[in-house]
C-alpha cells in the first residue's frame, strides 16, 4: 500500500477462532512492529468473531433477544477483543482504546492505534471505512480467514469462483442488501456503500497468511480480492 497510514479491519475470527490464538497474535505483533520501524502507522479496528456469535446464539437459545441487544453483545465482544490486541503492543499503542472516531486527530501520534465500536447499528467493516475517511486514507485491508471473496458461498457451492478484482457495483450484487448483527459477509453492505461513495479501495485477504499480508503492506503482488472502481 502506497500510504504510510495502514487501516485494518482485523476479523475476530483471527483473534478468537475457537479460543484465543496467542500464536497468531504473537506473529501479527512482530509483523506490525517490523513495519512500524519502516515508518508505517497502523489503525486497527477489531471484530467480535466467534466470541460475539457464541453470546448471540446463547441468547437466542434462551429467549428471542432483540436486534438491539444482539448488537450490544457484538459491541462488547469487539471491545473485549480490541482491548486484548491493544494490550499486546504495550507502549507503542495509543494508551486507550478509541471508540469515538471524532477523537482521531493530530493529537493521536502513537504508531499503533486500536479502535472499537461504541454504538449499535454498525460493524467493524463500517468502522474501518469511517477511520480511513477520518485520517484521509483511500485504502483499507479487511483481514479474515479467507483468501478471496467468492461469487457465492464456497462452503455450499463447489463451483464458487474466487474474485481477484471487482467493482463496487458488481460486488454489491453478491452480498445482502442490508446489514444485521452477526451478518457473515466478506465486507458488509453498509460499509460497501460508504466505501464506494468515498472512492475507496478495499482489500479482502486471509490475515493468517502474514507473509502475504506483509507483501500487501509493502505494495507488492499478493493473494486477495480488490474491490474498487477503476476510472
Amino acid at each position: 500500500m502506497e500510504e504510510n497510514k495502514i487501516v485494518m479491519s482485523l476479523g475476530g475470527s483471527l483473534v478468537v477462532p475457537n479460543e484465543i490464538d496467542s500464536d497468531f497474535l504473537t506473529r501479527f505483533k512482530e509483523l506490525v512492529l517490523t513495519e512500524v520501524k519502516n515508518g508505517k502507522r497502523f489503525y486497527i479496528i477489531v471484530g467480535g468473531g466467534k466470541t460475539c456469535r457464541n453470546y448471540q446464539q446463547a441468547g437466542e437459545k434462551v429467549f428471542k433477544i432483540s436486534t438491539i441487544d444482539s448488537d450490544i453483545i457484538g459491541i462488547y465482544s469487539c471491545l473485549l477483543n480490541a482491548t486484548l490486541v491493544r494490550s499486546i503492543f504495550g507502549e507503542l499503542a495509543h494508551p486507550t482504546l478509541i471508540t469515538d472516531i471524532n477523537t482521531l486527530d493530530d493529537t493521536v501520534v502513537s504508531p499503533v492505534v486500536i479502535l472499537g465500536p461504541n454504538k449499535p447499528g454498525s460493524s467493524s467493516d463500517l468502522g474501518a471505512v469511517q477511520i480511513a475517511k477520518q485520517i484521509g486514507a483511500k485504502k483499507l485491508m479487511n483481514l479474515s480467514n479467507i483468501d478471496y471473496a467468492y461469487d457465492k458461498d464456497p462452503n455450499k457451492y463447489p463451483d464458487a469462483k474466487k474474485i481477484e478484482s471487482i467493482s463496487w457495483a458488481d460486488y454489491r450484487t453478491l452480498i445482502p442488501k442490508e446489514w444485521n448483527p452477526g451478518l457473515s459477509s466478506p465486507f458488509d453492505p453498509v460499509a460497501s456503500q460508504m466505501a464506494k461513495e468515498e472512492g475507496m479501495e478495499v482489500i479482502i485477504m486471509n490475515g493468517k497468511n502474514l507473509s502475504n499480508l506483509q507483501k500487501c503492506i509493502k505494495g507488492e503482488s499478493f493473494i486477495g480480492t480488490h474491490i474498487r472502481d477503476v476510472k
